[in-house]
């Protein structure tokens, strides 16, 4: 009998998420495997449908690597160093407060309008929510996804702006209270900026693996 583990890989599909449709194209392009951010089942599974993602990976005899809260945390790569490298942050470091909180400089102050256009252009995203307490910004404090806890740890390191990817209302009262300006980019832009520089780190390490971006998976929002 051959399990998942002796197939050789020479295809992966790289994605935030593993749905359904995403892993329908992985099979569609002749993937092996499925590399992504978030786990494939965040929680038991109390039923398994046809058109569940763990469903379809079995049957199609894929397996998966998800990474993760372990790419949210490396220093070296991972979603925040890529998150700070599109926004211009340098400087950049592990917070000493908070769970997941990197912190580092823009290259000069700047106007909190300005940054946000800039991280809207940065990030491709159609619309984003911002607030300008602050009305120049200089420390930038970084948690990609569901970020907006660390507004407190953010507070701590003098940050002038928490960049994220959500944030809670009573979390937005506490920032305005704090006198730090938030920027909320949608979970899934302020993180999908880690799979293009994933992708070119996987292909120096393994040559003989085709490492394909997923062109059917995105989080769906529009605005108006």
């Amino acid at each position: 009998m051959t399990t998942v583990k002796d197939i050789p890989v020479t295809k992966a599909l790289l994605t935030l998420d593993i749905t359904a449709e995403a892993a329908e194209e992985a099979a569609a392009l002749g993937c092996e495997l499925i590399i992504s951010h978030h786990p494939v089942i965040f929680r038991p599974l109390r039923a398994l449908r046809t058109r569940d993602a763990a469903y379809v990976l079995a049957r199609h005899g894929m397996a998966a690597v998800c990474m993760h809260t372990n790419l949210d945390l490396s220093e070296r790569f991972g979603v925040n160093t890529c998150l700070a490298a599109a926004l211009g942050v340098e400087n950049l470091r592990r917070a000493d407060s908070g769970d997941c909180l990197f912190v580092g400089t823009l290259a000069e102050e700047t106007d909190m309008l300005a940054f946000a256009r800039h991280a809207k252009e940065a990030l491709g995203c159609e619309g984003l929510r911002y607030t300008d307490i602050r009305e120049r910004v200089y420390t930038v404090a970084l948690s990609s996804g569901a970020g907006g806890s660390e507004i407190f740890a953010a507070a701590q390191e003098g940050a002038d702006v928490l960049v994220t990817g959500e944030i809670k209302h009573h979390e937005i009262n506490a920032a305005n209270e704090l006198g730090v300006n938030i920027v909320d980019a949608g979970h899934f832009k302020s993180e999908d900026v880690v799979l293009a520089p994933l992708r070119k780190k996987l292909e120096a390490a393994f040559p003989e693996v085709r490492f394909v971006k997923s062109r059917t998976y995105s989080d769906k929002i529009k605005y108006i």
